[in-house]
């Protein structure tokens, strides 16, 4: 696959997952696609046990997708996961072979407040506002 047509294929990936369409979401893994999740020390083996993962995860999900950027078989998404309306922003990186993803990483992290010592040198956003 050529980076245009893997661009796409994130971009239904993470329209999927938004919209909770767990098949559509999990076309993009290959059958021993392996998902790690280093904050927990999680490792999910297979595309099967990833869905199931995410399918009894309980709360109710939102994804905002904030910039995808990559090449050839690396690609990157940074994005905002709602969980049940509270945000937490997330690094995905995914790395593709024969046109499916085999191995993706995912780093969460809570929002927080500038530091004092730098809060005047600071432009704010509504991204990066604590809840």
């Amino acid at each position: 696959m050529d980076d245009r047509a893997l661009r796409l294929a994130l971009e239904r990936h993470w329209e999927a997952s938004d919209a909770g369409d767990f098949e559509a979401e999990h076309e993009i893994y290959r059958e021993d696609a392996v998902l790690h999740y280093p904050q927990s020390g999680e490792r999910i083996r297979g595309r099967q046990n990833i869905r199931e993962s995410r399918f009894v995860q309980p709360n109710r999900k939102q994804f905002a997708v904030s910039r995808i950027i990559g090449s050839g078989n690396l690609w990157v998404t940074e994005f905002v996961l709602s969980y049940d309306g509270r945000p937490s922003y997330a690094v995905s990186i995914m790395e593709f072979h024969g046109g499916f993803v085999v191995n993706e990483t995912q780093y969460f992290s809570d929002g927080f407040d500038p530091a004092p010592s730098r809060a005047h040198l600071v432009e704010r956003t509504d991204k990066t506002k604590s809840s």
